[in-house]
């Protein structure tokens, strides 16, 4: 069995690999299959082929987390997001780059929840389940900011300094190259550094049979208890807050900066200065909750930060050239500032309220309902914001994450014994007996 603090340490290194290659492939990708020859519109299309890829498996792969164990899940996620990143960066032909994005969606679904679920599972282990989870889940959070800050400015920077990309845009596959690398680092790391007991694993028919019986456990545990109905319900609204951002900020830059060429070097670095600022606010997190008390009021205080942060975009929409360029970056700033705070509050307070056996199904569930708020936020707000200009956008979505983040402030995080035995038997069994695995899975060294 290993240490709370060992495994707040491996974690941390996992959430840092897990978003790395994100970063790296990010800001070269357009420009990358434009220089292959695609249009726009194929672009476009790939891109919704890796978004329905995601949301179409999120909820059975976190099931196959919590069925089969957390470490095969993301070595599974470690090799597809290899293979699709190699495809990527040597591949040409529309339909090997459709067959990347479908892998690059099947490691991001495999990878969201395992390795957190994995760190509170071992830290519950060591410690107990009073122990605190909030300095690994801050730090962690940190891990993965600063991974795709350093990420997407070594992604912008490397095309341009690689020799003839001047000419013929040949560093652009550099980065994504890397970001494979990255991938293979962190399928070693997952091997060697996340252990996991060797209990016995179910059949591949029990599999079979459990994921879906998990997933509706998941789902039904979510939707009765109420403390994360309302956690779940600001993913949501997060969600079409970062879809305001990422529809609407790119060509905003271009406006105030006076040029698309300008635009893109003002969006990279308003960027990264959030990436930054997530961080930042990550490791405040736990600061946070001591000061005010519980992870509800700090949660709710690092989400109404973000909130007043989209009321700073929405004010900043009147402004013009530098100064607007800059309230803007200041604005955007404080949002991300509070989503950071909001990590570790949010984690301890969703991680109290379920057990191992559906812990990585709950955590896709967030996942899912975050997409879900962001594809939303993408149709109704973009709308908003080709009628009436990107102010009102930015205002309505500050508005529903205000409203979403006041229903935390009087949260528990403890929770409440009997009413928890009531609805597991409600819930009933999430896999037959006869193909259970372990109870005990837990962590070795």
């Amino acid at each position: 069995m290993i240490t709370a603090v060992s495994a707040r340490r491996r974690y941390v290194l996992i959430m840092f690999l897990t978003w790395l290659p994100a970063g790296l492939y990010t800001a070269p990708l357009v420009l990358l299959l434009l220089e292959r020859g695609l249009s726009l519109g194929e672009i476009a299309a790939i891109g919704a082929v890796y978004g329905i890829s995601v949301m179409a498996l999120e909820l059975p792969t976190g099931g196959l987390s919590d069925v089969l164990g957390r470490r095969p899940v993301l070595v599974a996620s470690a090799a597809a997001g290899l293979a699709g990143l190699a495809v990527l960066g040597l591949a040409g032909a529309v339909w090997l780059l459709v067959v990347s994005a479908v892998l690059r969606g099947v490691a991001r679904a495999l990878s969201s929840g395992p390795a957190e679920a994995w760190y509170v599972d071992a830290v519950h282990t060591a410690e107990g389940r009073d122990a605190d989870l909030g300095p690994g889940l801050a730090r962690g959070g940190v891990a993965a900011s600063a991974a795709l800050g350093v990420g997407v400015l070594a992604g912008g920077v490397i095309p341009f300094l690689w020799p003839g990309a001047a000419s013929d845009g040949a560093g652009l596959a550099v980065p994504v190259l890397l970001a494979a690398v990255g991938e293979l680092v962190l399928l070693l790391v997952v091997v060697f550094a996340m252990p996991e007991a060797r209990g016995p694993r179910p059949e591949f028919g029990a599999v079979l049979r459990g994921v879906p019986a998990t997933v509706t456990a998941g789902l039904r545990l979510a939707g009765r208890d109420q403390v994360l109905v309302r956690v779940l319900g600001v993913a949501a609204a997060t969600g079409t807050g970062l879809a305001v951002i990422e529809l609407l900020t790119p060509a905003w830059m271009a406006v105030l900066s006076g040029g698309p060429g300008r635009g893109v070097l003002a969006y990279a670095l308003v960027a990264a200065v959030g990436f930054a600022a997530d961080a930042a606010g990550s490791a405040l997190g736990v600061p946070l909750t001591r000061l005010l008390g519980s992870p509800g009021r700090a949660a709710c205080a690092g989400t109404v930060l973000a909130a007043l942060g989209l009321a700073g975009l929405a004010g900043t929409a009147a402004l013009s050239g530098w100064p607007g360029l800059v309230a803007a970056g200041a604005a955007y700033l404080l949002m991300f500032l509070g989503l950071g705070a909001a990590v570790a509050p949010v984690g301890r307070l969703l991680h109290d309220r379920v057990e191992a056996a559906e812990r990585a199904t709950v955590l896709s569930v967030q996942s899912l309902l975050l997409q879900l708020g962001a594809a939303a936020g993408s149709v109704t707000l973009g709308a908003l914001a080709a009628a009436y200009g990107p102010g009102p956008a930015f205002a309505g979505s500050g508005l529903l994450l205000a409203a979403a983040a006041l229903t935390l402030w009087g949260l528990p995080r403890r929770r409440d014994v009997q009413a928890r035995a009531l609805l597991l038997r409600h819930v009933g069994p999430r896999i037959p007996a006869r193909d259970r695995p372990r109870e005990d899975r837990v962590p070795r060294s």
